[in-house]
């Protein structure tokens, strides 16, 4: 009798369906990331940059086109600036100088794959309404762009939803240390940013908070503001 429950409990549950395997999360993932490789080349939309330095009671808001080319190359149009033009120098102007020259012609090399980092598994949980896969990531070498913490997989489509940590390596001599969180929204199945925020560690002023809000763009917007 017992025998026979247990055979019943092993095939009732290899109907609904045993938990992958990490490779196998991973094969997806890979896959996942190189079909979409691209498809925001030739794309662009505002965003909407906050940033705050605590220390010296000062903040100030960037709005910005972002442009992809057609070679993945990320560029910014100011459109509008309020607020200290101190923290338009010291800390927006300088991430995102740091950010274009990092991920310049290397996305290959930037890219979070098993080529380029070491994963360890964490399990599943709930994100957001959606299931999620949890990755532990760490480089397998120190290069500007590359960062070590985690990496949340949607269960749907394989694509990222969100990840967060600490850079390796600063990606400006004015930069000790950033840290940040990236959130995506699955789109047309493809993974578009939605949101960063980061806390920096500058050389000159101190703590920085930094929130960048990815914006779908009307299409006037395009083009710099006077």
């Amino acid at each position: 009798m017992l025998r026979n429950f247990i055979l019943f409990f092993a095939l009732t549950f290899a109907v609904a369906g045993a938990p992958k395997p990490e490779a196998e999360i991973l094969d997806q993932y890979v896959a996942a990331s190189e079909a979409q490789k691209g498809a925001l080349n030739g794309s662009g939309m505002e965003v909407d940059i906050l940033a705050a330095v605590p220390r010296m009671r000062t903040q100030g808001r960037l709005l910005a086109f972002r442009r992809i080319s057609e070679i993945g190359r990320v560029t910014y149009e100011a459109l509008r600036f309020e607020g200290d033009r101190s923290i338009r120098s010291d800390v927006i102007a300088r991430y995102l100088k740091a950010e274009t020259q990092a991920g310049d012609g290397q996305g290959a090399a930037l890219a979070v794959t098993p080529a380029n980092y070491r994963f360890r598994y964490k399990g599943m949980r709930e994100w957001l309404g959606r299931n999620v896969h949890v990755f532990e990531v760490k480089p397998r070498r120190k290069r500007i762009g590359l960062y070590e913490g985690q990496l949340w997989l949607d269960e749907e489509t394989s694509l990222p939803l969100r990840e967060f940590g600490r850079l390796v390596k600063s990606p400006s001599i004015f930069l000790k240390q950033v840290e940040f969180v990236r959130e995506y929204t699955i789109r047309d199945g493809i993974a578009v940013p939605a949101i960063l925020r980061s806390s920096i560690e500058t050389r000159i002023v101190g703590t920085a908070h930094l929130s960048v809000s990815y914006v779908e763009p009307p299409p006037e917007a395009a083009a710099p503001l006077s």
